[in-house]
């Protein structure tokens, strides 16, 4: 082995896990984190082995990890960092390029609906910066044309799911006023209808409206493909979100066995997020049906909201990470945080939990 390439296995065994780690488990919404992981693979050929060895170890380690969610996952970090190589890392994605090409691209696939400009523009108008930059251009023009086709000048919930593949997934796209706290109850109706919930994105809107993202498996792993199953869900949500608001929703499946006999600690640890002005907590505990909505809930008790949610299940136990900032915008200081790891202690830890 010549001394390169004894460099190179050195350096994927010191990052064997960067690259699982970052899509699982970071906003590769945000460019400074795709940036910051550019630094770290410093180059093309750099990125292509540690993608090809992180597929391998995923797939090798467990079979049942690997799914079409997480090949799309792993193949939209891999992409979205080539492109960052490609600029240079001295010439970073910038927000106000990144805002441009989304709305260019958004358009474009308008242009094949007889949505005229200004119906476009209008159902932009409740739409924020953040909002452009944390979606992507087929989710804009499909939320361009709800609006577009809604009255969205009095309060309703409206709901739509992208019935194509959404990084290997099925894409549930909640829109209501922000008020509604709609993440308890949708991760509830979604858990009791047997799906897997692997990304969340909450994005508030113009004129006091919120979007929230769900994207889902079925439990075989892949995207929902039934129609009637489509609907099932999007009239389950419409109901709990517009008669339930304020009621928090039972889910009644039974845990998996596996998780009723090697209970998992519940263990809550936070960070801060300066750049983005918000605190980013880290939840392992077990998994079982419902645990999203009993965080949910317990955040909605403490006056949290979401920004963005990354769900990682491995076997009985569940990994997730929460974006979040107090009801007013701002980050969560120490005594905040202190009183809601120990509100989730005590929620995840009650007999029959």
């Amino acid at each position: 082995m010549s001394r390169y390439d004894a460099r190179l296995v050195a350096w994927l065994v010191r990052n064997h896990l960067t690259l699982s780690l970052t899509a699982q488990k970071k906003d590769i919404g945000d460019p400074e984190v795709i940036r910051e992981f550019a630094e770290i693979v410093g180059d093309q050929t750099h990125l292509d082995y540690l993608y090809l060895l992180t597929v391998a170890d995923v797939r090798a380690t467990n079979p049942g990890l690997w799914n079409s969610w997480r090949e799309q996952l792993f193949e939209g970090l891999y992409s979205l960092t080539r492109q960052a190589l490609r600029r240079g890392l001295e010439n970073p994605i910038d927000k106000d390029d990144l805002l441009r090409q989304r709305s260019e691209d958004a358009r474009f696939l308008l242009a094949q609906t007889k949505l005229g400009d200004a119906a476009i523009d209008a159902a932009w108008s409740n739409f924020t910066d953040e909002y452009f930059v944390r979606c992507r251009p087929e989710e804009i023009a499909s939320h361009t044309r709800l609006f577009a086709e809604s009255q969205v000048d009095h309060p309703q919930v409206m709901v739509d799911l992208m019935r194509q593949a959404y990084h290997g997934g099925t894409a549930v796209f909640l829109f209501s006023p922000q008020g509604y706290y709609s993440f308890a109850a949708a991760t509830g109706v979604l858990d009791e209808l047997g799906l897997n919930i692997a990304d969340a994105r909450i994005v508030p809107l113009h004129n006091n409206w919120s979007l929230a993202t769900f994207v889902v498996l079925e439990q075989t792993g892949g995207p929902i493909v039934d129609p009637l199953r489509l609907e099932q869900i999007k009239s389950r949500l419409i109901h709990a979100l517009t008669t339930q608001a304020d009621t928090p929703v039972t889910v009644w499946r039974r845990a998996p066995r596996q998780v009723r006999m090697f209970p998992t600690e519940t263990i809550v640890a936070f960070s801060q997020d300066p750049k983005n002005c918000r605190t980013i907590m880290e939840l392992v505990a077990g998994d079982r049906p419902g645990l999203l909505s009993e965080v949910g809930q317990v955040l909605r008790a403490n006056e949290i909201s979401i920004q963005t949610a990354k769900i990682l299940t491995i076997g009985a136990r569940a990994e997730d990470v929460f974006y979040i900032t107090h009801e007013d915008g701002r980050p969560l200081d120490n005594a905040e945080c202190e009183q809601l790891e120990q509100s989730l202690t005590e929620a995840l830890s009650q007999p029959g939990n």
